[in-house]
């Protein structure tokens, strides 16, 4: 059976901890480590824990459906770039729209063909940034319905589709698991659906946005469909502890790699 390179959100676990305490003891569990924004971390800091880091935020503002926002994403991405060097952060994440506290920072009631061409061609600079530091992009789906209401192009089909219209190697998905449950559903057919277009898959369970195993989702069924998909890249968790963190990256390993 193949094992996943599991990864875990630093943000979300061990809250109790400092973040570089987090980190060290994210690392001494045997995983590789995902963080959210860079600009508020001592990255030289960070580095000296000896910690993987899977992925980080990719940009500092702007959205993708914009074309002056687009233009502020590859501009705040190239910053990114800079601290994912300092960390040997292989992929970074970017979302359709600018999220400021998860809110969309410009709430948008519907899509227009203006916003898929923008996103389209941000993505495409993004891929020739990222070809050019050797890190991937990866675009977020997200769910509107309850945790980030207000963006386009969040769903994973609308995101897939803009990774398949790009059709770059530094441009895939970031196919998070815990936002499609919540917004389509139908996850092991999303996942054979998006295939080679996947750069890194995040899970949480649904409600709650914990661990594998508190909620609906049947996480190992969904490590099957992966591996028959022929996936065989990072999954990270990021969720929260249902209970005690240990105990959470334990359920999550065993639904993985169990």
């Amino acid at each position: 059976m193949h094992d996943f390179d599991l990864a875990v959100c630093a943000e979300m676990v061990f809250t109790d901890l400092d973040f570089l305490d987090r980190v060290r003891r994210i690392d001494e569990l045997g995983f590789a480590v995902e963080i959210w924004s860079f600009a508020d971390k001592d990255l030289e800091a960070l580095a000296a824990t000896g910690a993987g880091f899977s992925s980080m935020t990719g940009y500092l503002h702007g959205d993708l459906y914009d074309a002056e926002g687009a233009r502020e994403v590859v501009r705040t991405a190239a910053e990114a770039v800079k601290a994912a060097a300092v960390l040997g952060v292989p992929r970074l994440v970017v979302h359709p729209g600018e999220l400021v506290d998860g809110q969309a920072a410009r709430p948008q009631r519907r899509a227009t063909a203006e916003m898929w061409f923008a996103a389209q061609r941000g993505l495409a600079e993004l891929g020739e940034l990222g070809a050019a530091a050797g890190v991937t992009f990866c675009l977020e789906n997200l769910n509107t319905k309850l945790d980030h209401p207000g963006v386009p192009l969040a769903r994973a089909k609308d995101t897939l589709a803009l990774v398949e219209a790009v059709g770059h190697p530094h441009v895939k998905m970031m196919l998070d698991l815990y936002h499609a449950q919540i917004g389509e559903g139908d996850l092991i057919t999303l996942v054979r659906r998006c295939g080679d277009a996947i750069g890194e898959v995040q899970v949480a369970d649904v409600p709650g946005r914990c661990e594998p195993g508190t909620g609906e989702i049947h996480y190992p069924a969904i490590a099957q469909a992966l591996r028959a998909a022929g996936y065989r890249g990072t999954v990270g968790m990021e969720a929260f502890a249902a209970g005690d963190s240990v105990t959470a990256l334990k359920a999550f390993r065993a639904a993985f790699n169990g």
